[in-house]
């Protein structure tokens, strides 16, 4: 029935009492079993209460007790406005409509005596969704716009949500940080970890420092709404205000929430505030990442954050508060066409757990199992060409993932190309249709954003890439207090900052290096090394440079050959000296007896030349290193499965003069397989990079377990603008590492093919940051010639192909 009349209408009558005398049209809850309510009783009485946000018809509402927010016109009084009542009732420009303004210095209302932080995770927020729906997502495109922001942001391996939550929390690596997976097993305790279970509530698992403990250390308070590790008890305290995992909770809430934490005392008021989005992860699990359902969940997120700009500008706190918003990793298409199984490979699966997924691990079934990983492993090799799955010990990981310290990381890894996906069995797959994470973190579609704004950011900026264990310290830094130890490099992200607290340093030489020199002509014990091209009496002739002081020329050689200075030795009693030569530098290890380093710089790509055959015993001893501090050629010449390699390779000589490169302190051993390798690669990528730059500077080193080394090192810089040489740069530096597993075999690549074109691709897997290189030698690189603020941009990137 239609009731004619304003009195027909619930305007302002909500919580009126029924009056039998008054207008027939009912206002209480009964009228809709009566059929009597008033024909916008829904609209007016119901709705309004459900909703997070103004209207043009709710302004000037007739205040409800029970709604989620208020646009009563004595809303702003009480301290309890719809975040956009501003915008939509009072005619003020939005948040995202306002034009970028560079914000000097924070400004704060009375109260705020210092700027707070807030940290915002985007779950499975893939950093290609920018680019491809900026249109779409104002919010989001005004705060890469105006802040400061990263092309992309690097998330830790394997690229799953509690590893990476937990990691950009406390700036340590899964390895260190404990939260391995979100499934994991301790073998140690017998217990296992899921999402699902409990046991995600143990303080146990989590180690480390997360940055709400750290604050709160520095009588500071916290607030998190819903981060994982923040509903854990972690070293007996949660932060002050937390909150249960409940995904059911609206978003809307979850930013009311933290806008009402905002509205506290002084005393009580949080300074440091998380809180988790879990979208468009879960729109891309289930329906792919390419869908329209994670355009409609990209579109849900940025109309919250938008809400919460709104929130901020409402409380004025839109140019006082600190906001970082940032992901944990990015989606892939799931298909099982792109899935492997172990059951295709091997017939007896029921003794052995696979965790599945794209960074897939194995165990046994059960304890008392006999299982030997190489063995388990073996079946799984080289079965088909360019196989997906690729099966390896953690320890013969590519080091940049930093997956392998840790008991709960299963010794037996599979890992996976692009796109692809490893189960036991078909049946236990997880990801057939949809989408999933968990790959290679330098896999593109594993990309995260990053993108931070506010009074003490940058304004306008864009920056190179950075990995998300470098976030915890730039937060610690945007609160002004000390970070715990972590595993990132503190400063590294100063140029984020206007004015950085932290200024870093380089790290104290421990061992600075001496001077080996000659005390006669020719060596006094030859170590068993012999030479068919040389006579006794041609040996002095070749060591001329050697047994001559050449101090003069020395300024020369290291302004050439170590342009960016000697790498500083981090290690206290390291007995090391340097060795001058026309085309490289040593730095040589007494109780090794090897080299620690060996640099030298290329210009001319015609210098490369193919390594002569007979170079592999016309090796000198030394003059000027004593013998018994010296190798033993007769050590190589005992043991078959071992040879050596020169890691200045004589081919590289500028003058085609070997000699110098032929001698005992430049020879380490080497897996003859490896060796090969090695050699190819010195010829062929050193040539690319001469070609495509002007020069190059060359750091070739390794990790040594005595006798043999477990890994060898390439670090190639050069000049970003290629028109300088190495030595002679001006302007900023690029560099690319390279960390190579020392194996005898070829299991990993699975290749024999007498060209080596697999070499490069092989490399490209196992590059590295110098930071990695300096963390398993003890060295610290690029200590002269370019800022300390240069020098950790440069020591933290990681070359990409």
């Amino acid at each position: 029935m239609t009731w004619p009349g304003s009195e027909n209408s619930c305007k302002f009558r909500c919580l009126s009492a029924r009056n039998p005398s008054g207008p027939s049209a009912s206002v209480d809850a009964l009228c809709e079993k009566e059929g009597s309510c008033c024909v916008d009783y829904r609209e007016v009485c119901v709705e309004p209460a459900q909703l997070w946000t103004c209207s043009k018809f709710r302004c000037g509402e007739e205040r409800q007790p029970h709604s989620k927010c208020s646009c009563a016109s004595d809303c702003a009084s009480l301290g309890d406005c719809c975040a956009n009542y501003n915008n939509i009732c009072a005619g003020e420009k939005s948040w995202v409509e306002e034009e970028c303004e560079d914000i000097q210095t924070p400004q704060c209302p009375a109260g705020f005596s210092k700027p707070p932080l807030i940290v915002v995770s985007m779950d499975g927020f893939r950093a290609s969704y920018m680019a491809s729906y900026h249109d779409l997502l104002p919010v989001l495109s005004k705060l890469k716009k105006c802040g400061v922001s990263a092309e992309y942001m690097r998330p830790v391996y394997p690229t799953k949500t509690f590893p990476n939550h937990y990691t950009i929390v406390t700036g340590l690596y899964p390895e260190s940080h404990g939260i391995v997976d979100n499934k994991m097993y301790d073998v140690t305790r017998n217990v296992s970890f899921s999402l699902k279970s409990d046991e995600k509530f143990s303080s146990s698992w989590y180690q480390g420092e997360p940055v709400w403990l750290t604050a709160m250390k520095n009588n500071m308070t916290t607030g998190s709404f819903f981060w994982p590790g923040s509903d854990v008890k972690i070293k007996g305290k949660y932060p002050d205000f937390y909150k249960v995992y409940n995904r059911a909770i609206p978003f809307e809430e979850r930013v009311a929430t933290v806008l009402n934490w905002l509205q506290l005392p002084d005393e009580k008021r949080p300074d440091l505030y998380t809180f988790y989005l879990d979208e468009p992860d879960s729109a891309g699990h289930v329906f792919g990442p390419m869908s329209s359902q994670v355009i409609v969940a990209l579109m849900k997120v940025d109309r919250v954050l938008g809400l919460l700009m709104d929130g901020l500008k409402q409380r004025g706190l839109h140019k006082c508060v600190n906001l970082v918003a940032l992901s944990d990793h990015g989606m892939e298409t799931a298909s099982c066409k792109t899935a492997a199984f172990v059951s295709s490979y091997q017939d007896k699966v029921d003794d052995i757990v696979v965790v599945q997924g794209p960074a897939a691990r194995i165990r046994p079934m059960r304890s008392e199992y006999f299982f030997t990983c190489e063995f388990g492993l073996f079946h799984l090799h080289c079965k088909s060409p360019d196989q997906s799955m690729r099966p390896y010990l953690k320890e013969h990981l590519p080091k940049r993932f930093h997956f392998a310290n840790n008991v709960r990381i299963e010794r037996a890894h599979l890992y996976m190309k692009e796109t692809w996906q490893a189960a036991r069995t078909p049946k236990e797959i997880k990801y057939c249709y949809g989408g999933f994470h968990g790959s290679d973190n330098v896999f593109k579609n594993m990309q995260t954003v990053f993108m931070a704004y506010g009074p003490s950011l940058k304004h306008k900026s864009q920056v190179a890439p950075f990995e998300n264990i470098e976030v915890y310290n730039l937060m610690c830094d945007l609160l002004n207090i000390d970070p715990a130890p972590n595993n990132g490099t503190h400063g590294s992200l100063n140029h984020l900052l206007k004015s950085p607290s932290h200024q870093p340093v380089f790290p104290a030489e421990l061992s600075p290096a001496s001077i080996c020199s000659a005390s006669r002509p020719d060596p006094t014990d030859d170590l068993g090394c012999t030479c068919s091209s040389l006579t006794k009496e041609k040996v002095p002739q070749k060591d001329l440079w050697n047994t001559s002081s050449k101090t003069d020329v020395r300024p020369g050689v290291m302004a050439l050959h170590c342009p960016y200075g000697v790498p500083r030795v981090l290690q206290r009693n390291t007995n090391h000296c340097l060795l001058h030569h026309s085309d490289y530098i040593t730095g040589f290890s007494r109780d090794t007896r090897m080299p620690l380093w060996v640099a030298y710089t290329l210009k001319n790509p015609n210098s490369v030349e193919p390594l002569s055959a007979n170079s592999d015993w016309c090796v000198r001893a030394d003059v000027r290193v004593q013998p018994s501090v010296s190798q033993s050629c007769s050590f190589y010449k005992d043991d078959p499965k071992l040879t050596f390699g020169y890691l200045h390779p004589p081919n590289l000589s500028s003058n085609r003069s070997t000699s110098d490169s032929q001698i005992t302190s430049n020879i380490a051993p080497m897996f003859p397989l490896f060796r090969d390798v090695w050699e190819y690669f010195h010829k062929a990528t050193i040539l690319e990079y001469l070609e495509r730059m002007n020069g190059v500077n060359v750091m070739n080193h390794f990790t040594l377990i005595v006798p043999v080394p477990t890994h060898f090192f390439v670090i190639l810089t050069s000049c970003k603008n290629s028109s300088f040489s190495p030595d002679g740069c001006q302007g900023p530096l690029t560099a690319v590492s390279f960390i190579f597993p020392h194996r005898p075999d070829r299991l990993e690549t699975c290749s024999d093919k007498p060209d080596f074109q697999w070499v490069e691709k092989w490399a490209k897997l196992h590059v590295a940051r110098v930071r990695d290189v300096e963390l398993l030698t003890g060295l610290s690189f690029f200590h002269d010639r370019i800022s300390v603020e240069e020098t950790l941009l440069l020591k933290t990137y990681l070359e990409t192909f």
